[in-house]
């Protein structure tokens, strides 16, 4: 079993660990030295055992405050999911006919008609002015 030397407000401590988990345990002396130093900014000079007494308090109260926020967005998540669920599960609904009106022929044909006109027309007054 490994022994790792870490650091926590200031102090040096000896601690055992399984193998492959010395990676973890720096990880954890360095969140509790960064609490120790708020501490020590705020108090001072703090006896060894109630330096980490009030640093692991501190990263408890952070750790139970983010547990909190855990569970709330689980909550949201299954909510999400249920939603889906309940989206996914029912039918496609039919397809929407959608009708376009149709000109009528009687229309169309009045259309050409005046167009035949406007053209001789056009072409009248192009035969008037020239010369």
């Amino acid at each position: 079993m490994p022994q790792v030397e870490i650091a926590i407000g200031g102090r040096k401590f000896e601690v055992a660990c399984q193998d492959g988990e010395e990676h973890f345990l720096h990880s954890a002396a360095a969140m509790l030295d960064t609490e120790a130093a708020h501490l020590s900014e705020q108090i001072g000079r703090l006896p060894e055992s109630r330096m980490l007494l009030m640093a692991g308090l501190m990263l408890a109260d952070k750790t139970a405050g983010l547990q909190d926020k855990v569970r709330e967005a689980e909550a949201e998540a299954a909510k999400l999911r249920a939603e889906l669920e309940t989206v996914q599960g029912q039918p496609v609904p039919a397809p929407e006919r959608v009708e376009v009106p149709v000109v009528p022929a009687d229309v169309t044909d009045t259309l050409a008609e005046i167009a035949a006109r406007a053209e001789a027309l056009a072409d009248q007054v192009e035969g008037a002015a020239a010369p």
